[in-house]
């Protein structure tokens, strides 16, 4: 059986700056986060400067997700937005921590298992961009860090729109485009000579930090993003920009 994957599609896009075949972006981004899922939250943390944690905790008070409701989490990385979302929907709700990458997952379920919140949550691997759920099913859909690095974002934000309810609410967390030109400059210095730098020392790992960074410059801009969420479905759609636009939460609402 022919590995689609790995088959040239004719079709391109971008894996950071470079231009590859749309149907090799997948595997070249599961080599990235295989690289880097034992040490996931210390890339965090370098590319946020540690602040990240607040960036999350403001996305889950927009979701406003309550007792007895079904949250997905899509490229949950290791849990920690699914174990915070756990502990909101209690005993009667559930949280579905997804993403494509096993590796991934598995650094996940360790460290849920470990904090002990389980109960409610389940685990699957899947593509964003083709959900495995039902229309109508969830209450609330967050992405954090994990939109840039799926090849066709329109497909995954109609997939999300597909399975929410009326009235749920989809966030989109992420790495965007700082509002100030000052800033700017100085994130790009940090992003692209001294974040690889970091990644080399401390997980001898330059190139996967590098096209992190270069993922973030590529990703659509904080309203070219809003026209996507539009243009999938969702209405009532906002951005809020934190840390001066390096990264901005979308919000959209099915209607």
């Amino acid at each position: 059986m022919t590995d689609k994957t790995n088959t040239p599609s004719g079709e391109t896009t971008d894996f950071g700056f470079e231009t590859v075949d749309k149907n090799q972006k997948e595997s070249l981004v599961r080599g990235v986060f295989d690289s880097v899922a034992s040490r996931y939250d210390l890339m965090n943390d370098l590319m946020s400067a540690g602040i990240h944690r607040l960036w999350k905790r403001f996305t889950i008070e927009l979701s406003a997700v309550r007792p007895g409701q079904t949250v997905l989490d899509i490229a949950g990385g290791t849990g920690d937005l699914a174990a915070k979302f756990s502990r909101l929907v209690g005993d009667d709700g559930k949280v579905i921590l997804a993403d494509i990458n096993d590796s991934m997952l598995k650094v996940g379920r360790d460290r849920l298992l470990d904090s002990g919140a389980v109960g409610n949550l389940h685990m699957v691997q899947c593509d964003a961009q083709m959900l495995p759920f039902p229309d109508a099913s969830i209450d609330c859909i967050t992405i954090a860090f994990g939109l840039r690095n799926v090849t066709d974002k329109d497909m995954a934000l109609r997939s999300m729109e597909r399975i929410l309810k009326p009235g749920g609410r989809l966030l989109v967390l992420e790495f965007s485009k700082p509002t100030n030109p000052l800033l700017e400059k100085i994130y790009d210095t940090y992003s692209f000579r001294i974040l690889p730098m970091m990644g080399q020392l401390i997980a001898n790992d330059s190139e996967s930090y590098r096209y992190l960074a270069e993922s973030i410059r590529k990703h659509p801009d904080q309203d070219t993003l809003l026209d996507m969420m539009e243009d999938a479905g969702l209405v009532n759609c906002e951005y809020h920009n934190m840390t001066g636009g390096i990264v901005a939460v979308h919000r959209g609402i099915k209607a």
